[in-house]
């Protein structure tokens, strides 16, 4: 915990970007989907982002951030408690070609969107999961997707674009409603 390495008010780790994954709240707490996407809006705008969908769960606030021209760049969290905004972990540091810990720019994938989404599924079956995977979200180097259970989203899960791996994002808790703009 402390700076980044360009002495900015990092609070989580330096890394490649110069600290820039995580911004501190102001200590107030993030009630409802408006103020959680107020925070992804900061957030978003030091990295020269805009903010699309927004989920609420249990746990914590989930945003999208897209590029200027619309396409989808990196997940962020927003916590709930104290305001702390920052990229995701697990897949959007992890695997995130563009925005992660270890950028390299290329954002071609080897699976596609189809395969990232069968792979999904049947990651989910060979666990005894009763959830389906929903269509994929396309991030750098990555795919996010929604579980479902008789047509609601239950929680979230990601497909390595490069290697097929999955992680299921267990840190959101239950899922409450979604803000789209």
């Amino acid at each position: 915990m402390g700076p980044g390495m360009m002495g900015n008010d990092c609070s989580w780790g330096p890394g490649m970007m110069g600290g820039h994954y995580w911004q501190r709240g102001d200590g107030t707490s993030v009630k409802t989907l408006d103020q959680a996407r107020q925070r992804a809006d900061a957030f978003a705008h030091r990295l020269d982002l805009r903010v699309g969908e927004v989920m609420q769960f249990s746990q914590n606030f989930y945003a999208e951030l897209k590029t200027p021209s619309g396409k989808l760049a990196t997940e962020i969290l927003v916590n709930p408690a104290n305001g702390d905004t920052g990229i995701e972990y697990g897949p959007a540091m992890m695997w995130n070609t563009d925005y992660g810990m270890h950028p390299r720019g290329q954002t071609q994938t080897r699976l596609s969107s189809d395969q990232a989404q069968h792979r999904a599924q049947q990651w989910l079956r060979d666990r005894g999961s009763n959830l389906t995977a929903d269509k994929p979200d396309a991030f750098p180097g990555y795919y996010t997707l929604h579980t479902m259970r008789s047509g609601k989203i239950k929680g979230m899960l990601s497909v390595n674009g490069f290697t097929g791996a999955v992680w299921y994002h267990t840190w959101h808790g239950t899922y409450i409603a979604t803000s789209e703009h």
